[in-house]
């Protein structure tokens, strides 16, 4: 990974962007790919586009998400204690002892997840963390103490832990899913204007909002943009890590190479294009079936309007929804150059459609 990149990569990953509130992080991918493409969009929900040969008929997408789950304050006790709920799929287990950022009206107030200490918990009665037991803890010791600190119900709140490398082959941090797919499409930005290459048709980088909460920011661009067909790119889980079914849940493993999906909404033409590309181009690749919706913004592309020919490529992910979600570099480079060499391989006009 160059070094620019990699700057802009660990830059992205520790700015906070929570589903709702992502303005700050899509301003540095902006700021980032702006010197890659002819022109931008920004809708009203904050998805940012960048739209390369902008004059073209055909409309091609390439699309990640940029929202990371967090929590909501939604109760302060008395005595300046914080309670709260999710925003996204933030997960109650991790959160004890975890420090977080606590996003106020008057800026970022530190704070922790507290939790009773080993020593007064009854063996065999240890309570576990739910939503209706972790608490945080910002240093308060009233409620009106708490909100002269600008925080209040629906103040947003984050967890602290940024980007590492692991034995360098794997980069580990908060929010890879999919702020790590937001640098993938950026850097196939990069590859094309440095490159040179000349494409027939529009291209539409997309950095969607709120997929966290039902891919909504999809939902809405895909309506505004209308393409002919979107190459989505997301994490999916490795499951070769410990506590997996692999019965259940695939055979999947970082290092690896990419993950193309087969299901409903995957359009059969269009994966088909993508392992093609994979196999001419030498890229390794790992196959998941899913039974229905792929639960990413494939399914928004797919069933927007009259229907756009979508597929997915995934980047292998270990501990997703934790502060050490952890992907290969290998794979990193490899779902670039698979989309990179997709884009190439698109032509003008092409129809997907199975009958003609």
């Amino acid at each position: 990974m160059r070094k620019e990149s990699k700057k802009f990569l660990k830059t992205y990953l520790n700015n906070a962007s929570p589903t709702g509130f992502e303005s700050s992080g899509q301003q540095i991918w902006l700021d980032y790919i702006k010197q890659y493409i002819d022109e931008q969009i920004v809708d009203n929900y904050g998805t940012a586009v960048g739209v390369i040969n902008p004059e073209k008929k055909y409309k091609v997408v390439i699309e990640a998400h940029a929202d990371e789950i967090s929590w909501f304050v939604n109760y302060i006790t008395p005595e300046g204690y914080i309670y709260v709920i999710r925003n996204g799929g933030s997960d109650h287990q991790i959160a004890p002892s975890m420090r977080v950022n606590i996003h106020g009206d008057k800026g970022i107030v530190k704070g922790i997840f507290g939790w009773p200490a080993i020593h007064v918990r009854e063996p065999g009665k240890e309570e576990i963390p739910s939503l209706k037991n972790i608490f945080i803890d910002c240093g308060a010791k009233s409620k009106d103490e708490v909100l002269d600190m600008g925080i209040r119900p629906g103040t947003v709140v984050t967890f602290i832990d940024e980007m590492m490398e692991l034995n360098n082959d794997f980069i580990v941090g908060r929010a890879l899913d999919n702020r790590i797919g937001g640098f993938m499409i950026a850097e196939v930005a990069r590859l094309l204007a440095e490159n040179k290459k000349k494409l027939p048709f529009t291209l539409y980088v997309v950095n969607s909002v709120q997929e966290e909460i039902g891919l909504r920011g999809a939902e809405m661009i895909s309506r505004k943009l209308k393409p002919d067909v979107a190459i989505v790119t997301d994490v999916t889980h490795d499951t070769s890590s410990p506590m997996y079914n692999k019965k259940d849940q695939g055979d999947i493993a970082c290092g690896k190479g990419p993950t193309l999906t087969v299901g409903p909404a995957v359009h059969n033409n269009v994966f088909k294009m993508l392992r093609e590309v994979a196999e001419k181009n030498k890229i390794n690749y790992q196959l998941h079936a899913t039974a229905r919706s792929t639960g990413t913004d494939t399914d928004m592309f797919a069933y927007s309007a009259e229907g756009v020919p979508s597929a997915l490529i995934s980047l292998p992910l270990k501990y997703m929804h934790t502060t050490v979600e952890t992907v290969h570099k290998d794979d990193i480079e490899n779902v670039i150059k698979l989309i990179y060499e997709t884009v190439l391989n698109i032509k003008a006009g092409q129809d997907f459609r199975y009958i003609k």
